[in-house]
């Protein structure tokens, strides 16, 4: 399937916030284990989140040390949540995610 950089990258943000906001993969080990993406690239993906005014933070586990803790969705903005369930099938074919 032949997909666009834009498109790809968009679903890949959609995806990571619903991974995130579903208790799937609230953190970056978690979203290497689900999805097989390199480490960086969730890293950018999640600080990507922004650029869709989905607001993503990072909650520190109570004496935890070494940045150990969970993302969290606080605010999707314009992104429809129910419309990324609907469509993750599509989502991850276009990804190639399992």
């Amino acid at each position: 399937m032949d997909v666009s950089k834009t498109k790809s990258s968009f679903y890949r943000r959609l995806y990571v916030a619903w991974l995130i906001d579903s208790g799937l993969a609230p953190s970056v080990p978690a979203l290497i284990e689900v999805t097989g993406m390199p480490r960086r690239t969730a890293q950018d993906t999640i600080a990507a989140l922004a650029d869709l005014d989905i607001v993503c933070e990072f909650e520190q586990e109570e004496g935890a040390r070494n940045h150990a803790g969970r993302y969290r969705i606080r605010e999707w903005g314009a992104i429809d949540r129910g419309w990324i369930e609907q469509n993750l099938r599509q989502i991850k074919t276009v990804l190639e995610y399992p």
